[in-house]
């Protein structure tokens, strides 16, 4: 109780602020890693950690606690280096303070959402395989320039065409940029993640790799299965039922207002598969 007391009495003001903002900090590195390769890493690193330590701290042991207190130095150099994608998204969240000071108007969303969500059903009918990416605030232009450049009104007739068998542009990705079809046939990066499920084509695979780099979200419909998945982070929400399409792209592409759309969940109660 007495150290309890002496604690009490040393906590001021700038004490508490001090912890507060030191939770602020541990609180955003752990929401910026949820959900990604960050956190069974970061557990990894822990534990190997720990069990260093506690065998390292054993007087029956100096030559092996000798060899962990010289490994810990270079495992801390080490972490920005293993967590690099992470660390790299994280600094490209930071970096967009348009998303929260200038919101695209809803009606364009929903326009352009419609008109995907369109074409996207009508593609899965006719078992037309097909990769839409849309861009968002990080930009596409070096995916782009693999492509053919269309700058061409956003309809889901053009993107039935594009994506027909027969013709030549329907091999690649279509990026949308600003409700407007920007280029054809991009040549897509394919993800580094492992994937389990080996009926995972390279469309798909493309579709997770475009979004681990940047904030873009990628609709993918599966020429074998005639379903529709949507790839957003580096994760992939697979087999989005036809219902909940345009509540799904709605609440990736501007937060908070697909959830407001009477019969939509949330993109966190699909199942995911991916990273």
């Amino acid at each position: 109780m007495s150290d309890l007391g002496w604690i009490l009495q040393r906590l001021d003001g700038l004490a508490i602020l001090d912890i507060l903002l030191v939770s602020i900090v541990f609180f955003l590195v752990l929401l910026l890693m949820r959900a990604t390769q960050a956190i069974p890493l970061l557990r990894g690193v822990f534990v190997l950690i720990t069990v260093g330590l506690l065998l390292g701290s054993l007087s029956q042991l100096p030559t092996f606690g000798l060899v962990v207190r010289s490994a810990i130095p270079a495992l801390l150099v080490a972490i920005p280096v293993i967590f690099q994608p992470e660390l790299r998204r994280a600094l490209e969240r930071l970096g967009r303070f348009n998303e929260v000071l200038v919101q695209p108007r809803r009606n364009e969303i929903e326009a352009q959402v419609r008109v995907i969500s369109d074409a996207v059903q009508r593609l899965a009918a006719h078992r037309y395989g097909a990769l839409i990416v849309l861009e968002r605030d990080t930009g596409l232009q070096g995916l782009i320039d693999t492509g053919v450049k269309l700058d061409a009104r956003l309809s889901a007739e053009l993107l039935l065409t594009i994506f027909h068998p027969n013709t030549p542009l329907h091999d690649g990705g279509v990026i949308v940029r600003q409700g407007r079809i920007a280029a054809a046939a991009c040549v897509l990066p394919l993800t580094t993640s492992h994937i389990d499920d080996y009926h995972m084509g390279l469309r798909h695979r493309a579709g997770i790799g475009v979004t681990e780099g940047a904030d873009a979200v990628a609709i993918i419909v599966s020429e074998e299965r005639g379903t529709t998945s949507i790839a957003h982070e580096g994760r992939l929400i697979f087999a989005v039922e036809t219902d909940r399409l345009e509540g799904a792209l709605i609440e990736f592409l501007q937060p908070g207002l697909g959830l407001r759309r009477a019969g939509m969940w949330p993109a966190a109660r699909f199942r995911s598969r991916g990273r």
